[in-house]
């Protein structure tokens, strides 16, 4: 396959390792539900994943990289946890080719995997579709092929310091109003008419609709915590301490979601929210106590950020965008430090996603649910796993 680079480009774009290096860094800090990581790196290296990636994409490029789906990583408690996962995938995506982007990789052409784009349709094995060296675990979702361009105008180490410093903040955020004209900036997209696949946005900043926004999840949040099967994966993925978290790689500490507390309170909390316990306090309404507290916390956020698609049924691609979308709206809210704290216990249950839009009258199928503002106090950083920045080369 040629190779387009000229001495211009040459003394411009970094090496390819070297630029993947830098940009699967940066994009291993994007956040995740649960914080479970479930994103998977290929890069294609040998004649077979080549070629493979050559007729998917229909571009002879220099480099392909595949981004996948790690089965053993994602959650399944909830059939809503599917869009989730995809959407969390498109995340990292966006902010690692917008990585590679900056440093002077551009993207030649992409196809997305999803209906009639299968890799069995290369001629490959169904199991392996790019070849022996593919992980059995990991379903490819998306295929890029990119080539030597112009640098896209950002800094890596901007991109970077703006993950490094991005925050699911739980805790209080200050009552000020965000400036009407920051929310109209965050509510642009970050490259206006390129997507073909919209995503719906809407802030909630007028006092009825946080109120209504509060209630609902006063009323409805518990139905995730009472949730047998939902509640034991989410618990998880609670980590008994900092040393904990650390030493796997993901999940959240107690801190991270109810704030700093005493050692007997932290050993209380971790009783308290053990799934046989869970199970035990639910039958005289702790669940409920609880969904009151978050709703508490909505009740005093200056604004709130909904994301949708535009169809009941989106697609891969869409689900991909979505992640896209929401990757550049919180890098943007960071860079003007605000912080986000996704309340996604009301969207994950079909029925009272459904009733959501229709009380909140928001078009589309929501995908994101988030709390808005400047928090009080730093919030502590989530924790990544060993191999989060590294790439399979098959």
């Amino acid at each position: 396959m040629t190779t387009r680079r000229t001495d211009h480009m040459a003394a411009a774009v970094s090496p390819f390792a070297q630029a993947l290096e830098t940009a699967a860094g940066t994009a291993a800090l994007s956040p995740s539900s649960h914080n479970c990581q479930p994103w998977g790196l290929g890069r294609a290296t040998s004649t077979t994943a080549r070629r493979a990636a050559a007729d998917l994409t229909g571009a002879d490029a220099d480099e392909y990289l595949v981004l996948a789906l790690d089965r053993e990583r994602e959650l399944t408690a909830l059939a809503a946890h599917a869009v989730e996962m995809e959407v969390s995938c498109g995340v990292y995506w966006r902010i690692l080719l917008r990585t590679l982007a900056a440093q002077g990789w551009t993207t030649a052409a992409v196809r997305v995997l999803d209906g009639d784009a299968d890799p069995g349709a290369a001629g490959l094995p169904g199991g392996r579709p790019f070849g022996a060296g593919w992980p059995t675990a990991w379903t490819p979702l998306c295929v890029v092929a990119l080539r030597p361009g112009p640098l896209s105008g950002e800094r890596p180490a901007d991109l970077h310091e703006s993950a490094l410093a991005r925050r699911t903040h739980r805790g209080p955020y200050g009552r000020e109003p965000v400036a009407p004209g920051l929310l109209r900036d965050l509510e642009e997209p970050a490259t206006p008419g390129a997507t073909a696949h919209p995503v719906h946005l809407r802030h909630l900043t007028e006092q009825r609709d946080l109120r209504a926004f509060a209630a609902f999840v006063a009323r409805h949040a518990g139905r995730d915590f009472g949730h047998r099967a939902a509640w034991r994966e989410t618990h998880s993925f609670v980590r008994r301490d900092t040393a904990d978290a650390t030493a796997r790689g993901d999940g959240f500490t107690l801190e991270q979601l109810f704030g700093p507390m005493s050692r007997p309170r932290r050993a209380a909390m971790r009783l308290a929210l053990a799934p046989t316990t869970m199970h035990l306090l639910g039958k005289v309404g702790y669940h409920r106590v609880l969904a009151a507290g978050l709703a508490d916390v909505v009740r005093r956020t200056p604004a709130v950020v909904t994301m949708g698609f535009a169809g009941q049924a989106p697609t891969r691609a869409e689900q991909l965008e979505g992640g896209a979308r929401l990757a550049d709206y919180w890098w943007r809210a960071t860079r003007h430090g605000l912080s986000l704290h996704p309340i996604s216990i009301v969207l994950q249950h079909d029925d009272l996603r459904g009733r959501l839009e229709r009380e909140l009258s928001l078009p589309g199928r929501t995908f994101f649910v988030s709390r808005v503002g400047v928090a009080g106090s730093p919030a502590p950083r989530s924790h990544r796993r060993a191999d989060a920045a590294v790439h399979v080369s098959f």
